[in-house]
């Protein structure tokens, strides 16, 4: 049986919540000298980043423009974190 380890995430508030992943899964998609709660961290990262782009350009409708502004800052914030644009990161911009 594979153990879990725990991680976890405060808010600005200071509320915690916890999330437990196979133990060793992140240290699969670590870089060596990387400890692992960075790629935890970037999977966030990527996985807001993903999300807020999809509901900005792939949603139906029109898309208030808070949102617009918010998947601009996580899109900024990505190439902030990865070096690299979302778009090019992704393989395709609009």
């Amino acid at each position: 049986m594979v153990a879990t380890e725990t991680y976890t995430i405060e808010d600005p508030d200071g509320n915690t919540e916890t999330v437990e992943l196979p133990a060793g899964l992140p240290d699969m998609f670590t870089e060596q000298g990387e400890d692992s709660i960075a790629v935890v961290c970037d999977l966030i990262i990527q996985s807001f980043a993903q999300q807020s782009h999809a509901v900005v350009h792939h949603g139906e409708g029109d898309t208030p423009a808070d949102l617009e502004e918010r998947n601009d800052k996580m899109e900024s914030l990505f190439e902030d974190r990865f070096g690299v644009s979302l778009s090019e990161a992704m393989g395709h911009n609009h």
